[in-house]
């Protein structure tokens, strides 16, 4: 498949059919996350691979409960909302397959010359670690569509963050970063509407 076919036919899949995912396609998909970019090349990443049912049924529940612990007004409107983030951030329960990222900081030269705060250089940096974690994510999204899966990135279900790290093990330094559901799927995916190029380009010159 051409990378223009992968990219024009990539759609975020929340339904997936029963079928499994082949183990050794979700390892070239990891393998194709690792050659991401990365600031100072530091790969701050680890994937692990879920397909246990019963694993992830548990962290889907654990996201539940979170999610209903959480203060909400009291109205329709404010119930429809908190229904509506309990289901996008748990339907990875019904997906044969979840890569969870789990990264840690990446030291950077400037913090070994210039007395800032980690955080605030971050700040002024605009997150490196988040935008590797973007490349690398994009890139198994892509993969994705190139094996024949649907997949979807997802980071709500890190409103239970560290119930999920618990459940999965995942220690200092390390910490969960994001989601990926993986799977077939029966109907076809469609992109959402996208803006116009005009509405995003501009040329300086």
């Amino acid at each position: 498949m051409e990378l223009k076919d992968a990219i024009q036919n990539r759609a975020s899949v929340r339904k997936f059919t029963e079928e499994g995912v082949i183990i050794d396609d979700l390892k070239e998909m990891v393998r194709r996350a690792g050659l991401a970019p990365s600031e100072n090349n530091h790969q701050p990443w680890r994937f692990i691979a879920i397909t246990n049912k019963a694993i992830l049924e548990k962290l889907a529940n654990t996201v539940s409960q979170k999610i209903s612990s959480i203060p909400s007004l009291e109205s329709k409107r404010a119930y429809l909302v908190k229904s509506q983030m309990e289901m996008s951030a748990t339907f990875f329960k019904r997906a044969p397959s979840v890569i969870a990222m789990v990264m840690t900081h990446s030291e950077t030269i400037w913090e070994k010359g210039i007395n800032i705060p980690q955080e605030e250089l971050k700040k002024m940096h605009n997150y490196p670690d988040l935008q590797s974690a973007g490349a690398a994510i994009q890139n198994i999204l892509l993969s994705a569509v190139e094996f024949n899966y649907g997949a979807c990135w997802m980071s709500s279900p890190l409103t239970a963050k560290e119930e999920l790290e618990e459940i999965l093990g995942i220690q200092e330094p390390w910490g969960l970063t994001a989601f990926i559901a993986i799977g077939k799927y029966d109907v076809e995916a469609r992109q959402s509407n996208k803006k116009a190029f005009e509405d995003i380009f501009e040329l300086i010159t």
